[in-house]
C-alpha cells in the first residue's frame, strides 16, 4: 500500500460471524453481504479494503476458534473475487488471530486496537500484545504490515499521547499508527492529528470519522484513511456501502491529490 498517495481504506464491516451472540444461522449471507460490500469499494476506486468482525458484540478480549475459522472463510472469499490490498481487524484485541487470518489468505495489513499499552474498555482493562505479535511475525515472516492504534476508540487512556506513540512505533514495532475519535464514526481531533504527525516517524492513518466535508482538513496530516461510516447509506454504519457516497470521497480524494478541492 503506497502510503505516498494517501490510500482511502474502506471499511467491510462484518455481519456477526457464527459463534457470536447475534449471529443468524446463514454464514453465506454473511459472505455475500462481505463480498458485496467489498466489490463495491473496489469499484468506486478505494485503494484498499479492511475487514472487521464489527457484527460479534459483545466483544471478547480475543476471539475463540470458531471466529477465526468462519472469518478466514470470509477473507479468502474477498481475496479472491477483489483484487485491492486487504486488511484484517479482529475485535477486540486479536491481533494474533488477525495475523493469522492474513497470513492464511496473503492478505497486506492488519489493524491491532492495543499494540502497546493498556486500554480501559468496555471488554475490561486490555493489555498490549506487541511480544506476542512480534514472536508470531518471527515464526511466519511476511510482507504484512501492523497499523496499531494509539489511545484506540471506545476505551479510555491515562497515558502520555506522544509518549504512547514512541512506544507503539520504537517498542511495539508498528509500521504506521492509528488516531482515531472517541467512537466509530466520531471525527478525530485535527490538533491531536497534527501532533502525530509530527511525532510519528511512521504513517499516521486517520481511523475514524473521515467524510466528504472533514477530508479536506485532514489531508495534510494523515498518510492514508481508514473509512466506514460515512460510506454507507444513509451514513449509517449498520447499513451497506453507498456506491455514490464511495465514489464521491474517491473523487475527492483525487482531486486533493492533484491539488485542487472545488468545496
Amino acid at each position: 500500500m503506497d502510503f505516498e498517495k494517501k490510500p482511502l481504506i474502506g471499511m467491510v464491516h462484518l455481519k456477526p460471524l457464527p459463534g457470536s451472540y447475534l449471529y443468524e444461522g446463514d454464514f453465506d449471507t454473511v459472505i455475500e453481504a462481505a463480498l458485496r460490500d467489498a466489490r463495491v469499494l473496489e469499484e468506486a476506486g478505494f485503494d484498499a479494503v479492511m475487514v472487521e468482525n464489527f457484527g460479534d458484540v459483545p466483544f471478547p478480549k480475543y476471539v475463540d476458534k470458531t471466529t477465526v475459522a468462519a472469518f478466514t472463510a470470509v477473507a479468502k472469499a474477498i481475496r479472491d473475487e477483489v483484487s485491492l490490498p486487504l486488511g484484517i481487524n479482529v475485535l477486540r484485541n486479536d491481533g494474533i488471530a488477525a495475523y493469522s487470518i492474513a497470513y492464511a489468505v496473503k492478505a497486506n495489513f492488519i489493524r491491532v486496537n492495543v499494540l502497546s499499552g493498556v486500554a480501559y474498555t468496555d471488554q475490561g482493562i486490555i493489555e498490549g500484545i506487541a511480544h506476542e505479535l512480534g514472536m508470531l511475525r518471527k515464526r511466519l515472516p511476511s510482507k504484512i504490515k501492523v497499523l496499531a492504534d494509539v489511545h484506540v476508540k471506545h476505551a479510555v487512556h491515562f497515558g502520555d499521547f506522544e509518549d504512547s506513540i514512541r512506544d507503539t512505533v520504537e517498542r511495539g514495532l508498528a509500521d504506521a499508527v492509528v488516531i482515531s475519535g472517541k467512537a466509530t464514526g466520531k471525527p478525530v481531533n485535527v490538533e491531536k492529528l497534527a501532533l502525530a504527525k509530527r511525532t510519528s516517524p511512521v504513517p499516521v492513518i486517520v481511523g475514524s470519522g473521515t467524510s466528504y466535508d472533514n477530508l479536506p482538513g485532514l489531508w495534510k496530516y494523515a498518510d492514508g484513511f481508514i473509512v466506514g461510516t460515512w460510506t454507507k447509506r444513509e451514513g449509517k454504519v449498520e447499513n451497506e456501502v453507498s456506491p455514490e457516497r464511495a465514489r464521491r470521497l474517491v473523487e475527492l480524494a483525487k482531486n486533493l491529490r492533484a491539488g485542487v478541492f472545488l468545496g
